[in-house]
């Protein structure tokens, strides 16, 4: 046969092995859009089109420096919430085909709308641009953000006059804060530090920094064992109260039909961690132990009376007892709330 006969039979060839790649693509790029908003629960299977099971060899998913050939979610692999995962698919010819898509795990279960009533009000300083908020006894801890006017304050419900104050330096943002017996643990927005305090006089003690997989400090809440921090993303991460920059553990946060990021304010109270949502009027009920969002407030009646824009929004949680107090940025109340 001729050379020239030859080369357009290989162009031939080569144009349809082209189109069938493409076309194996877009059938996975197609399923995996559509189960994007449906999402999967731990032990689903991936039921991944005939058009790609039939022309591959092996498939097998990418997440991180993690992979795996089992067409499974299993909780080994994958988190709560969004997962950016590459599928790789070996042909039979021997090509390898690559895609990245996006993996949704949701909880299993429904969460619970949770039910509320205002029984007292507070006054709070409208000045204050809380990030941290917790109460012990009658005394409120806050720490406030803001570049140039971040301080750890507190002061006893009822009353808006500081007992004790420690302002940051100039270029510091201070956000989550907690009490871990009698030192206060504060965080910094963007600095990759927190601070420690002696909870009664509020003096500086010590600085610490956060381990490298925290990318900012959000929130902050305690356990009883072990620091719990957010840093805006659907990740929480337990950190060691010894030694803060080293991390036990992490859960991401998910709930039945919907992940969560921008993860806040956070306040740990008889065995859950609630969070409350940036810029949204909600305030997450979440099992430490797997991420799942067991339960949600929603204090759009609230927050309505007291945010105007952006800035002024709901992000302070506290508990009283067994009653909730919520406040936010620049808010002039704090409210106590019976849960239901």
């Amino acid at each position: 046969m001729k050379l020239r006969t030859i080369i357009p039979i290989l162009a031939f060839a080569f144009l349809i092995s082209c189109n069938k790649d493409k076309e194996i693509l877009n059938t996975l790029n197609d399923y995996n859009i559509s189960m994007e908003s449906k999402g999967y629960h731990f032990g689903d299977a991936l039921n991944l089109p005939n058009e790609v099971t039939t022309n591959a060899e092996s498939i097998s998913i990418s997440f991180g420096d993690k992979e795996t050939s089992s067409l499974v979610v299993d909780p080994k692999f994958f988190t709560l919430g969004d997962n950016a995962v590459t599928f790789i698919i070996k042909k039979k010819g021997g090509e390898t085909l690559n895609q990245d898509a996006t993996i949704n795990v949701f909880a299993k279960n429904p969460e619970a709308l949770l039910k509320y009533e205002i029984i007292k009000e507070y006054p709070h300083d409208p000045k204050n641009f809380v990030q941290g908020f917790q109460l012990e006894g009658n005394i409120i801890y806050e720490s406030d953000g803001q570049e140039g006017s971040s301080r750890i304050l507190k002061y006893a419900l009822g009353s808006t006059t500081p007992i004790a104050s420690t302002n940051q330096a100039e270029k510091i943002f201070s956000e989550g804060s907690t009490i871990v017996g009698d030192k206060v643990f504060q965080l910094t927005w963007m600095d990759k530090k927190g601070f420690i305090y002696d909870k009664n006089s509020l003096q500086l003690l010590s600085e610490f920094p956060y381990p490298n997989v925290m990318g900012e400090g959000w929130g902050l809440t305690y356990d009883g064992k072990n620091l719990i921090a957010s840093d805006g993303t659907k990740n929480i991460y337990f950190l060691n109260a010894t030694d803060p920059s080293k991390m036990v553990r992490y859960i991401a946060v998910a709930g039945n039909t919907e992940a969560y990021d921008q993860l806040n304010e956070l306040e740990f109270h008889n065995g859950f961690i609630y969070a409350n949502v940036w810029q949204k009027p909600i305030v997450l009920k979440i099992n430490p132990a797997n991420g799942e969002v067991v339960g949600k407030f929603d204090f759009t009646d609230i927050a309505k009376k007291n945010t105007t824009g952006n800035d002024d929004v709901l992000n302070g949680i506290a508990f009283k007892g067994e009653n909730m107090l919520i406040t936010g940025k620049n808010w002039s109340k704090i409210y106590e709330v019976v849960i239901k």
